[in-house]
């Protein structure tokens, strides 16, 4: 059954999230979980359940499990799709959270409209960072999947990788720490993998997206993915 759960009270706004999973157990653990920035406002386990809590609650997040019950069998692809042409849902942002990892199942919610795809191996950290980063307007997966999503841009097994004269427009360091970031790693992650500081990374990444005429992270992934550079 969709539950509602009251909102917290606070000086800072937090993140108002809806839970999509079939798995009450999970739902409850996962709520608790989850930090401070988030604010879990509703929960469904079905696809009917999750348009109407979605509809009705307008969260600016949606934890999105992709096998659900309900509906016409869509599952997660499926609520993504009919929350789309709600005009009220048009801002909230879906991040995918399956067991799966199969590329099938990835690519299926980005194409629908996911801003990302985390495993269920993820932390209740790492799900609260993941959020904020998906509402902030970036694009966020699990390390590794990222690649997956190749046929979702549109990047067809013939088609090769960007010309020498975009990738010439970052150094080395900067493509390495491209294919890190687009690939879904934090900057944290990649600092740690490359020997840099955080602070180094972020100028990278900002440097990377002005070469690039890019405006964020989520864009980032989809010109990677769409030349095949992941």
């Amino acid at each position: 059954m969709a539950e509602t759960i009251p909102g917290t009270a606070g000086s800072t706004s937090p993140i108002r999230v809806v839970i999509v999973d079939d798995h009450q157990i999970f739902r409850t653990g996962l709520r608790a979980e989850l930090g401070p920035e988030l604010d879990v406002v509703g929960e469904a386990a079905t696809v009917d359940e999750a348009v109407a809590v979605i509809g009705d609650l307008v969260p600016q997040v949606v934890l999105l499990d992709v096998h659900l019950p309900g509906g016409a069998g869509g599952g997660g692809a499926e609520v993504l799709q009919r929350i789309s042409a709600v005009p009220a849902t048009r801002e909230t942002r879906v991040l995918a959270l399956s067991v799966s990892d199969a590329a099938d199942d990835v690519v299926s919610v980005i194409r629908a409209g996911a801003r990302g795809y985390l495993t269920k191996t993820a932390s209740g950290a790492e799900v609260t960072a993941a959020v904020v980063r998906v509402q902030s307007g970036d694009a966020v997966f699990s390390p590794r999947l990222a690649g997956f999503v190749l046929d979702a841009f549109g990047a067809g097994g013939g088609e090769t990788a960007a010309g020498d004269d975009e990738l010439d427009r970052l150094s080395a360091r900067e493509q390495e720490v491209m294919r890190m970031i687009a690939r879904g790693y934090a900057y944290k992650e990649v600092a740690a993998e490359l020997f840099l500081s955080v602070k180094t990374v972020e100028t990278h990444v900002s440097k990377v997206l002005r070469k690039l005429q890019l405006s964020n992270r989520h864009e980032l992934t989809a010109w990677a993915l769409s030349r095949r550079l992941l």
